[in-house]
């Protein structure tokens, strides 16, 4: 089902929480709702869900006007981070939920409901734990039991709120994963919530960014990684450091130094150079580099961060380096990036 969003505002007494959102979500697609703490992801998620009604601006699933449905006309399924199970069910009741309460009319057979429920739980890799209450759960697997009780009722669309926050990062891994397989099996349209750049480059078809109640990009996770449109975008989407340039004559200088970097298309001014730390690669001539002394190192998985002073200010910057480097505290290291932006 195709998800659109027309120009929704949200406010909350004088408090703007979403300032004209407009999105287009296509039919099959899993869209990441990516942004800081108070960015709007949240409340945009509550309106597609019907748990909290815009301001102004429309919504529409397919053509119809969804701002017209109630939370149950809108067949949406619904993840939270708190999981929310019924601890006096056990795990194949808690999954049937959904259909049990339904209206005579729409409610299945309870022999169906347990078929359903039983198809659901192998779907998750659950089964032979139905007869379990949720207490008897890892943290990892009362999600699952969540994820197959938003399915069971076959949900127009899939909707999830930071649905790994509450779990450790290898059991978020796991479940990442997981999450995108059954994606690709069920093929619902599907939005999940997140601050966590990593968890929505890897899931999402497209990410949308969010920064202050507005849309900053959307984009696949390609596009949002090494096409950012904004500084916000840049030092958002991974890991980055920033400095002081200025732009002259198609040259880019750094304090009097005038760095081996091509420009083109940017007029002359200051501007801030973005750079990430493992874009960068170290040059043994200094003379149009950017050049710097060592003031920390520290282990990075396979590779070494360095923390480098540079400039006349002792500016600040990351760089990425194989863990067999030998540079140490006070070494001086010239580098050049490889794939930087100039924001002004």
């Amino acid at each position: 089902m195709d998800v659109t969003v027309e120009n929704v505002i949200r406010t909350f007494g004088t408090t703007a929480a979403l300032h004209g959102v407009s999105l287009d979500i296509r039919a099959g697609e899993l869209i990441a709702l990516l942004g800081p703490s108070g960015s709007g992801k949240t409340t945009l998620l509550r309106i597609l869900a019907g748990l909290d009604v815009p301001t102004s601006g429309r919504v529409l699933f397919d053509s119809a006007d969804a701002l017209s449905l109630t939370v149950q006309e809108r067949n949406v399924g619904l993840v939270f981070q708190s999981y929310a199970l019924f601890r006096h069910m056990t795990v194949l009741e808690n999954v049937g939920f959904g259909l049990q309460v339904r209206p005579r009319s729409r409610r299945p057979s309870r022999s169906e409901i347990k078929r359903r429920a039983l198809e659901l739980l192998d779907l998750v890799q659950l089964s032979g734990l139905e007869k379990r209450y949720p207490t008897q759960l890892s943290g990892g697997q009362r999600q699952r039991v969540a994820f197959a009780r938003a399915l069971a009722i076959e949900p127009r669309v899939l909707l999830l709120d930071e649905p790994f926050g509450a779990l450790d990062a290898k059991v978020r891994r796991d479940l990442r994963r997981w999450l995108r397989e059954i994606h690709d099996r069920t093929g619902h349209t599907t939005v999940f919530v997140t601050h966590d750049q990593e968890e929505a480059l890897e899931l999402a078809d497209r990410i949308v960014v969010l920064n202050n109640g507005r849309i900053e990009q959307v984009g696949t996770p390609d596009e949002i990684y090494d096409a950012p449109n904004s500084p916000f975008v840049f030092s958002f989407i991974g890991e980055s450091s920033t400095l002081p340039v200025r732009v002259k004559g198609g040259k880019v200088w750094f304090d009097d130094r005038r760095l081996d970097l091509p420009v083109r298309d940017l007029a002359d001014g200051q501007g801030r150079l973005f750079l990430r730390p493992h874009d960068v690669e170290v040059v043994a001539d200094d003379r149009d580099a950017i050049t710097g002394v060592v003031t920390a190192v520290r282990r990075h998985g396979g590779s070494r961060r360095f923390e480098l002073g540079v400039g006349e200010t002792q500016e600040r910057i990351e760089v990425e380096l194989p863990s067999l480097a030998e540079q140490t505290v006070g070494s001086k290291i010239s580098v050049l990036p490889q794939r930087w932006r100039i924001y002004r």
